[in-house]
């Protein structure tokens, strides 16, 4: 092949490969669409008093703690407050360095409890189980430190006395309706074996008592964009795959698992970044494989809040994290890509989650640098240029309009038009700029993924400003 011939294949690779991507992610905008509008019917009547039956199953809400002194206190008395008949809390201390032991003890009268703790999954050492002598559903597992997140929720899941398990982050900010929404499609589908919720951003919002009080958007730009990019995430990308039973990742934020149904599968992997990713995959590879029939649920619910990176620097470790835990999930359970039993999740989701999120950082740069250099040197026409550079902000631009009418036709949660106008600002500059530096980020990751660095879990740094508000 000449040349000329090698660059116009590159140029139509290029773009096809963007048409490709995004036209999948309108499929997926369509499926929600769909999937939201019979959701929002169902529960057209959840203002009204809730009433229980006393047949809901009990929740074993498991809180992994490292160095949370300063806001650990504040997060389970929010936690203690959550609206649901039966619950227990199990906090795990994953041995902190600072006070965040003293502090549970202290605050919520903790006394040793001679209780037997039977190891179903490995974790490392427990020194002790406390008991609150103030709260009877309150505990505290204390134990040697396991090297991150993972380590800790399989101490948890060992020490859960209940059928299902809550995973939530110790900053995670709450709905006091939290629990029942997201369990509802275990009461729906009695085939459930997980289910998550709507993350969404709490930079800007008004927090008091560890509840969200007022919703509110950030008056920086980085964690604005972040705002359309969740939404954008949660909204069609986790929605639509819902309704194939393909959801590949319910946020370690909140969510709800049958606990027998973890154990049987491993428990969490603490040699994998995305510890919260790489399970609900494997679950989707085990039940699949054996025939066992299962489905993995999303609630579109706004029903967890969390604090977005404010710094670049911040930012890119999560993004970098994310992305590596995305490789190390994909490749840990190869075997459901295109297996026999593989179903919607081994024949499209995989393969969605190999070409379209792990290769598009890399197809992205290509194709930026490819157009960009070639139009210096003379050998891409200026329209080629134009074209792709067009098709790239304007499928971008389409998904973010559309995600935010989706979320005023069915949760409008960020009211009046000032709100609306600086989402739709975001939604239009994060195109230019903030996509390719996710992008580099997201590159980094993969970069290291393929050299076989060695990885380690870090917490994202928070500025717990949500505290502090009265």
């Amino acid at each position: 092949m000449t040349l000329a011939g090698t660059l116009y294949a590159a140029q139509i690779l290029f773009l096809a490969y963007f048409i490709a991507i995004n036209s999948a992610y309108i499929v997926l905008s369509l499926l929600a669409l769909a999937t939201l509008r019979r959701h929002v019917e169902r529960h057209a009547l959840d203002r009204l008093p809730r009433l229980y039956s006393g047949l809901e199953t009990p929740i074993s809400v498991l809180v992994p703690a490292y160095n949370e002194a300063q806001t650990i206190a504040t997060s389970v008395r929010s936690l203690l407050q959550l609206e649901y008949p039966e619950f227990e809390i199990v906090v795990i201390n994953d041995g902190s360095q600072d006070a965040t032991l003293k502090v549970l003890i202290e605050e919520f009268r903790m006394a040793p409890f001679p209780e037997a703790y039977r190891r179903k999954l490995a974790c490392a050492r427990v020194r002790g189980v406390y008991r609150s002598a103030e709260f009877p559903n309150l505990r505290v597992i204390d134990k040697e430190n396991g090297g991150g997140k993972a380590d800790a929720l399989n101490a948890g899941i060992n020490a859960a006395r209940f059928p299902l398990f809550c995973a939530v982050d110790a900053d995670s900010i709450l709905q006091r309706d939290s629990l029942w929404r997201v369990v509802e499609p275990f009461y729906e589908d009695p085939r459930t074996i997980a289910s998550g919720g709507t993350v969404r951003i709490a930079n800007g919002c008004s927090v008091e008592g560890g509840f969200l009080t007022n919703v509110g958007l950030p008056h920086r730009l980085l964690p604005l964009f972040q705002v359309v990019e969740y939404m954008r995430a949660f909204l069609f990308g986790r929605l639509g795959w819902s309704a194939l039973n393909s959801v590949t990742l319910i946020s370690g934020a909140f969510g709800v698992f049958r606990r027998e149904r973890v154990i049987d599968a491993g428990g969490y992997r603490s040699d994998c970044l995305g510890e919260d990713m790489e399970l609900v995959v494997r679950l989707h590879r085990v039940h699949r494989l054996a025939r066992r029939p299962y489905r993995i649920s999303f609630v579109p619910d706004p029903v967890c809040w969390t604090e977005a990176p404010e710094s670049l620097a911040i930012l890119g470790k999560q993004r970098i994290r994310w992305q590596r835990g995305l490789a190390e999930s994909i490749f840990m359970n190869v075997r459901l890509l295109f297996h026999p039993r593989g179903g919607a999740p081994g024949w499209l989701a995989m393969p969605f989650l190999l070409l379209f999120e792990l290769v598009s950082p890399l197809v992205e740069f290509a194709g930026y640098a490819f157009m960009l250099a070639g139009l210096a040197l003379g050998i891409v026409a200026p329209a080629v240029v134009l074209l792709f550079f067009a098709v790239a902000l304007a499928f971008g631009l389409l998904l973010s309009v559309t995600t935010l009418l989706l979320e005023e036709l069915s949760f409008h949660v960020y009211r009046g038009p000032g709100r609306l106008l600086a989402l739709l600002g975001a939604a239009l500059l994060e195109n230019v700029g903030y996509r390719q530096l996710v992008t580099g980020y997201r590159l980094v990751g993969t970069w290291r993924w393929l050299r076989g660095s060695e990885s380690s879990w870090s917490a994202t740094p928070r500025a717990a400003t949500w505290q502090k508000t009265r």
